[in-house]
């Protein structure tokens, strides 16, 4: 029973949990340490995480477990399939879709990658594919710190007389007051004026998350800058 059980975990499929737990531990970092710490959404936290598993098992059993036999249409297919995914409730934001599409490309990545046994070609594979998540890593970090975005909120505004080109300074300290923070930006949505309101989104200087409240749905057309 304990060399069936070390037979299994010394073969192709204990090459297979290796790739899967450096997988995983790369797609944490980027999902916790990169996504989260911004974006502070746990259901897309959930959603990035889970898709990695499913999406890894199920590449590298839909190639069969000879990797002999393995074919690069297999992968890229699914590859393809995953990463155009759209969920039916909430359009997911443009940052969110890159996160995913990258979680999905390594799942991929790592499913279909060939790590030989003996040791020479075991460590140079391991090696390769530890690069490779390097790589990813690292352009993430750049584009996080390079192509840092500020926080915006959607605000329905009461005070419409106040989103005139010639009032913007106006504005902004009517929201920097009301809403206590500190206000970079007035972009003006829908305008309402039966109600007398109007939609702004609100680009302010915080350290905190990007918390585009998705309440108010205006299409792009609609925004214009103050």
């Amino acid at each position: 029973m304990i060399e069936q059980l070390s037979s299994i975990f010394t073969g192709d499929f204990g090459n297979t949990l290796l790739r899967f737990l450096i997988c995983l531990v790369v797609n944490w970092i980027i999902v916790d340490r990169f996504y989260y710490r911004k974006a502070h959404r746990r259901d897309f936290y959930f959603t990035f995480m889970l898709i990695s598993v499913a999406i890894f098992f199920l590449v590298y059993f839909m190639m069969g477990m000879d990797r002999g036999k393995a074919t690069m249409g297999v992968g890229l297919g699914l590859f393809g399939i995953f990463s155009i995914m759209r969920y039916r409730t909430d359009t997911m934001p443009v940052r969110e879709m890159t996160y995913l599409f990258i979680i999905v490309c390594l799942s991929v990545v790592h499913a279909m990658i060939n790590i030989e046994q003996e040791l020479p070609n075991h460590f140079a594979d391991l090696a390769r594919l530890v690069i490779i998540d390097i790589i990813v890593i690292v352009s993430i970090l750049f584009c996080e710190l390079k192509l840092r975005t500020k926080p915006t909120k959607l605000v329905q505004y009461d005070r419409i007389e106040l989103i005139k080109p010639e009032k913007y300074e106006e504005l902004k300290a009517d929201l920097e007051q009301r809403l206590g923070i500190k206000v970079i930006k007035v972009d003006v949505g829908g305008v309402d004026f039966l109600k007398d309101t109007a939609v702004l989104k609100v680009t302010y200087d915080s350290q905190g998350t990007n918390d585009v409240d998705g309440i108010f749905k205006v299409r792009k057309s609609q925004w214009r800058e103050v």
